[in-house]
């Protein structure tokens, strides 16, 4: 199996700071929602994704960024990225998730800080392993989310969320 690309962390005055550096994905993105929940847990109200360093993202990965966002958005705090190319931009429009979380916006309490920010950032590793039942249960609440955020995705992700409710159903049975 591929190895998962980085994600690097930051806690700040105000915010904190998510990077993804190569492909957002199935492998990294428990890091991206342990470190996201630990933050809201706190108390934080904006948490930052960086995709400047992003090559590409999966379902699974903008999944995750949209349940944080709903997270966020239920303690009237924000989820905001920052550095999407055209590419990154798209993808998050194309299932509707620029509805949950500011793109590139054009004011933020961390405007004029984001040098600084990256390089005090160190490496997330997350405590999911690929294949186990913990990292089966994530992509499916990843690719819940994304059904839940329109009648679009509901579609798009029938099949992987109802293959992935099944293939639980056998783990389940095999660890009874």
């Amino acid at each position: 199996m591929a190895n998962a690309c980085p994600i690097k962390v930051g806690k700040f005055e105000g915010f904190s700071w998510i990077r993804c550096e190569g492909k957002g994905s199935f492998l990294n993105s428990p890091a991206v929602k342990e470190f996201g929940e630990s933050r809201i847990k706190r108390g934080e109200l904006c948490l930052v994704v960086d995709l400047e360093a992003c090559t590409g993202m999966d379902s699974t990965f903008m999944g995750t960024l949209a349940g944080l966002a709903n997270r966020l958005t239920e303690k009237s705090g924000a989820l905001q990225v920052v550095g999407a190319d055209e590419k990154s931009r798209h993808s998050l429009e194309d299932l509707g998730l620029d509805f949950l979380m500011t793109i590139n916006p054009g004011e933020a309490v961390w405007k004029g800080v984001e040098d600084k920010a990256r390089d005090l950032l160190k490496l997330k590793v997350a405590g999911l392993k690929a294949g186990t039942v913990l990292h089966t249960r994530h992509i499916l609440e990843a690719h819940e989310i994304l059904s839940d955020a329109n009648d679009e995705n509901r579609q798009k992700f029938s099949g992987v969320v109802d293959f992935l409710g099944e293939e639980l159903a056998r783990k389940a049975q095999t660890y009874s």
